[in-house]
């Protein structure tokens, strides 16, 4: 198979469906955004951390490219992909277990300090503006409740993600303190 087609030469792309749109469409932007999240994702598994924490990023990425398949779907397309109640349960189950460990915070996280903390609270801002863009699609185009839900939680998960690998690493949180 060869990996140009010479359709986009143009500027415009296929969504599954068959629907033609110019590349800046915002399911593209969407797509594309959930696509760089997924690759951050890997990125922070190619790390050297815990296996647990590997295999939920693998999941986490087959879910985002379930949601990238979604946002890539105009009208016509089968509905094949989809998030469940079950997937949202996961990661706020991992929310919760993390944060018991942590201290509750007093003041607002600076990324920084290790950089694989630091690669997680950039994916969780990659993750902040794929919500964004897949809240415009909604807003032209319903989309299934549980995308949002899940790209919402992801971020929490990220941020809580840090603030663990933080605490496992033994790498000080920095603080945005304003009483000073």
């Amino acid at each position: 198979m060869k990996i140009y087609t010479k359709t986009g030469d143009k500027g415009t792309t296929s969504l599954t469906g068959g629907t033609r749109v110019p590349k800046f469409h915002i399911r593209v932007e969407a797509y594309g955004t959930v696509d760089e999240l997924i690759s951050y994702i890997g990125l922070i598994r190619s790390q050297k951390i815990d296996s647990h924490l590997i295999e939920t990023l693998h999941q986490i990425q087959i879910k985002l490219m379930d949601i990238a398949a979604i946002m890539a779907s105009d009208e016509k397309a089968k509905k094949l992909r989809h998030v469940s109640d079950d997937d949202i349960k996961i990661i706020e189950n991992e929310i919760d277990k993390y944060n018991a460990e942590l201290e509750p915070l007093k003041y607002f996280v600076l990324p920084g300090g290790h950089y694989i903390p630091a690669f997680c609270h950039i994916a969780r801002c990659i993750c902040r503006r794929a919500e964004r863009m897949i809240l415009r699609v909604n807003a032209e185009s319903a989309v299934p409740e549980n995308v949002l839900i899940y790209i919402n939680r992801l971020s929490d998960y990220l941020f809580v993600l840090a603030r663990k690998l933080h605490k496992t690493l033994d790498v000080q949180e920095l603080f945005w303190i304003t009483d000073k």
